[in-house]
């Protein structure tokens, strides 16, 4: 049986390359793209890589090598050492390496670098005598002892960098030195021997002087750091799971602190924050790599590199510049570099993706596919075809062209305040309100007001000072709150769960880390992010927002605009899946539509209850004692609601429309306080005892599962007559005006677990549709289906089917009722859940695709057995998740359906998924 291999080689010759780029999973992705470049006969230090394999057995056995790695290492050692000509240690002519943590994805800060390893009292005497320069010697002796106590030791004794910083501040003004660069090699041979006390102090043992211990050390301290709380936490904040562990890269060390002739830099093939296609860096001379980022020195601007003295930087210049050219080309996305020049000559250190915004990501994908500059016009290579430029974009990148966002350089002075779930995109300013109704009445007497509406949570009766306000910020709630829900249909911003916000109605106030903040303060909130600011950021707005839904024609010019349209329409070209959306009124569904929307996925009609007078009729309703009475009632409520079908159908003109039946429980209708509750019974005409008694018998222990949806109308059959009457009354209407609109309205029934309850309510809309129809003389063509929300509605697809000519999977309350968890009181354990690897990610946020998921799946499956060609949707909050779309597709759903500002995102998503295959 052939041996496992732990250690690859790299470097020096194509043929003694080991591996390439696609074995990112086994040898990092550090490790993955030096084999990489090594094989391209590029400038690389040759190394060695000890696989993530070998991380992930380190971690199984509390601390154990692999079998035959510890052998291999050090065969593959003597490999480098005798293709150096340098052995690790040598008093004479030492090899120096350096030893880097790559994970597969790239996860920056997991672990810092340590240069210079193979070091000790006798090996630099022997360095300084090879390279002939005692100041290098000393200094790169001195930053060995730093990053290795800091780096490999810190962790179990406390020692930081910033121990030795000071003893560094301290001989610097000692010998007045301004720069590190100021010390000469006898000042730095007296720092080195200063660190080596400082080590001593706290490890409680002298610095190591075998450099097996120093390597072994290494590798362990690189290992360890996968399972950090540092290394964790970005994991699960960028979602990252399936990983083995972390490579080790030890890597032949290069000198860029050999004077004036060497350096290092970092740099990017394209600029990672505006996306213009010229290269950008930074670099610094008399240096080693992790002086560029520490801040230590100011670095140069790439840029000035061909006008330095000495002639080799000119050289140096161009030979990056055509490296990084042929990287990106051979990559086919913008890198990410770190070079060193040595003595004039250029070796690249590494090579990644590189890191960018939104908009850069946007803009390098439509011009390296276009091969034209968006902002310029002037021509580029292409490198890119389109379905590669589709797959180049994530929907975060698309979003983040959708919502205004705060001035760049003003956000990064602000403080934060606290920070909580980010739970509708973009930036919003405004004065602080306690109550939606104040809120209103301030838009009311000045439109041009700025308000944030702070909130313990929102409810449906809030929807008008939401609307009003800039933004909304809760202490309760999740993603997929009502405040969450609400806002992302609007392209609100919304920031949810601030857990630390003390909010007290009666004093208007919010205390906030200590501090007490009152009504009419002002705040600012980044809904992308969830961080809160106090007083105004100022912000920059979106000219696609600007151009789609206020058809602005300046804005259609803008290039950030043309970008989004770009990536819109080739989105369009090859997706396979229809994109809907969740709209409530004809605003909803215009700005949807400009989106891109192929119709309504899910129109919910209580929303449209909430409006003027409504609310007054269905609490009339409510308290009606018999069915005179609630027909009575719903007779107002019908005129209204078809009058808003209307203008739905006027939007979606020639689309489906999906409309949703009453499917929340009638509480949700009743004000719950004693004051609000008297107001009713006064404008009602009752006695304030039968309001109270009323919304006593409305209480229900799990309103989640209680009397809502379908259940209601079997309760009171009224209700579906009214709203059938509603709906078909509004489609024939505007189906024979002057200029016809062509209508094809789904009727949808909630909530229903047995066939008996759809059999029940699609009776009902029939009769009533049809009386309507052949009334008016009309051609409307209409369909009945349900909402698949309970898993045994899913179960028993197959008889469902029987009578629903569609399905629209629910998958809100499909993975509420399928994990058991409320949406509403998931924040309280979610942390936890997500700390302790129980969850991979929020389930209301991405759809669980092996649990809920696969109910969908069955569900579609066994529809289709009994009507074949039987329309499937999703309209959850998940519509809009780029993996849940995915996934959409995956298992044959017709469409998809998501709030309006969602369109955009679904539709890339879609794409992409066509793509994929």
């Amino acid at each position: 049986m052939a041996q496992k291999k732990y250690v690859y080689f790299y470097g020096v010759s194509k043929e003694l390359t080991e591996g390439d780029q696609t074995m990112k999973a086994v040898l990092g992705g550090k490790g993955a793209n030096l084999a990489e470049m090594a094989n391209a006969n590029l400038p690389v230090p040759p190394g060695l890589t000890i696989t993530t394999e070998a991380c992930a057995y380190y971690s199984k056995t509390g601390g154990k090598y692999a079998p035959e790695m510890e052998t291999q290492l050090k065969a593959q050692l003597k490999k480098l050492e005798k293709e150096m000509g340098k052995k690790l240690g040598d008093a004479k002519d030492p090899l120096l390496v350096s030893v880097r943590s790559g994970a597969a994805v790239s996860m920056p800060g997991m672990m810092d670098t340590v240069l210079n390893l193979g070091l000790n009292d006798k090996a630099v005497l022997g360095f300084i005598e090879q390279c002939g320069n005692e100041r290098t010697g000393w200094d790169c002796y001195r930053r060995f002892i730093d990053m290795f106590g800091d780096v490999v030791m810190g962790p179990y004794t406390g020692l930081t960098h910033h121990d030795f910083e000071v003893e560094l501040e301290a001989l610097k003004k000692k010998y007045k030195a301004k720069e590190d660069t100021d010390l000469t090699a006898e000042q730095l041979k007296e720092l080195t021997e200063i660190y080596k006390k400082v080590y001593q102090n706290k490890v409680k043992k002298p610095f190591p002087q075998d450099p097996w211990e120093q390597l072994d050390l290494s590798i362990r301290a690189v290992f360890g750091s996968w399972g950090s709380e540092r290394a964790e936490k970005y994991r699960q904040i960028n979602k990252i799971s399936g990983l083995m562990g972390t490579a080790v890269n030890i890597c032949t060390m290069v000198f860029g602190n050999m004077g004036a002739r060497s350096g290092t830099g970092v740099a990017f093939t394209r600029d990672g924050g505006t996306g213009h296609s010229k290269a950008m860096g930074e670099y610094l001379i008399d240096a080693q790599g992790e002086d560029v980022v520490a801040g230590i020195r100011t670095p140069k601007h790439l840029d000035d590199m061909p006008k330095e003295k000495d002639p080799v930087w000119k050289k140096a210049y161009a030979d990056l510049q055509k490296i990084m050219a042929r990287l990106e080309k051979h990559y086919k996305y913008p890198q990410d570099v770190e070079f060193t020049v040595q003595e004039g000559k250029l070796y690249m250190l590494q090579t990644r993706n590189a890191k960018r915004t939104g908009l850069a990501g946007v803009r390098w994908a439509v011009e390296m596919a276009s091969g034209v500059d968006f902002f310029t016009g002037e021509k580029q290579p292409k490198i890119l075809n389109q379905k590669e430029a589709l797959m180049s974009v994530s929907g975060e990148d698309l979003e983040q062209l959708l919502f205004p966002v705060f001035d760049i350089a003003a956000e990064k002075k602000a403080k934060i305040i606290t920070s909580a779930l980010p739970a509708g995109p973009g930036a919003a300013v405004g004065k602080i309100m306690f109550e939606a109704e104040d809120a209103e009445a301030a838009i009311e007497k000045d439109a041009d007001e700025k308000i944030i509406l702070v909130r313990h949570e929102t409810s449906p009766e809030d929807v008008g000072g939401m609307w009003a306000a800039q933004g909304v910020l809760t202490s309760t709630g999740g993603m997929t709150s009502h405040a969450a829900v609400v806002a992302r249909g609007w392209g609100k911003c919304c920031i949810c769960g601030a857990g630390d916000l003390k909010i007290d109605y009666k004093k208007k106030t919010v205390t906030i880390d200590g501090k007490v903040y009152k009504q009419g303060d002002w705040l600012s909130l980044n809904g992308s992010t969830g961080a809160v600011y106090e007083g105004q950021l100022p912000t920059q707005v979106s000219p696609v927002v600007s151009a789609v839904v206020d058809g602005n024609a300046a804005a259609k010019k803008d290039p950030i605009y043309k970008m989004y349209e770009q990536i819109s329409k080739w989105s369009d070209t090859h997706r396979k899946m229809n994109v809907r959306t969740n709209a409530d009124s004809p605003a909803d569904s215009a700005a949807a539509r400009a989106f891109g929307a192929e119709g309504i996925g899910l129109c919910r009609t209580e929303h449209m209850f909430f409006e003027g007078d409504r609310i007054w009729a269905i609490r009339e309703f409510i308290l009606a004692d018999d069915e005179k009475s609630r027909k009575g009632a719903l007779a107002k409520l019908l005129k209204h609601q078809q009058k808003d079908f209307e203008g739905i159908f006027k939007a979606m003109d020639g689309l489906p429309v999906t409309v949703r039946l009453l499917d929340p429980p009638l509480h949700e209708f009743v004000p719950h306080t004693k004051k609000d509750q008297q107001e009713m019974a006064k404008r009602l005409g009752v006695p304030a005892k039968k309001v109270t008694q009323r919304v006593q018998e409305l209480h229900e222990f799990n309103p989640m599962l209680g009397h809502r949806g379908c259940r209601l109308s079997i309760t009171y059959p009224e209700l579906c007559v009214m709203q059938t009457k509603a709906i078909i009354g509004a489609a024939c209407k505007v189906a024979k005006l002057k200029k016809p609109v062509k209508v094809l309205p789904e009727i949808m029934i909630p909530l229903i677990g047995t066939k008996a309850e759809l059999d029940f309510l699609e009776k009902i809309v029939r009769e009533n549709a049809e009386e309507i129809i052949a009334k008016t003389g009309s051609k409307v063509k209409y369909m009945v289906g349900t909402m698949i929300e309970i898993p045994r509605a899913a179960l028993t697809a197959d008889e469902v089917a029987e009578t629903a000519e569609f399905f629209s999977f629910g998958t809100n309350d499909l993975t509420q009722m399928t994990f058991g968890y409320s949406r509403d009181d998931i924040g309280s354990f979610l942390p936890d859940y997500l700390n302790e690897k129980i969850l991979p990610a929020d389930p209301f946020q991405t759809l669980d695709q092996t649990g809920v998921g696969q109910l969908v799946k069955l569900g579609v499956e066994r529809g289709r057995e009994t009507r074949p060609d039987l329309k499937c949707g999703i309209c959850g909050e998940h519509g809009g998740d780029p993996e849940s779309v995915k996934f959409c597709a995956k298992v044959g759903l017709n469409y998809v359906s998501c709030s309006p500002f969602r369109v955009p995102i679904a539709r890339l998503a879609a794409a992409q998924a066509a793509i994929k295959g």
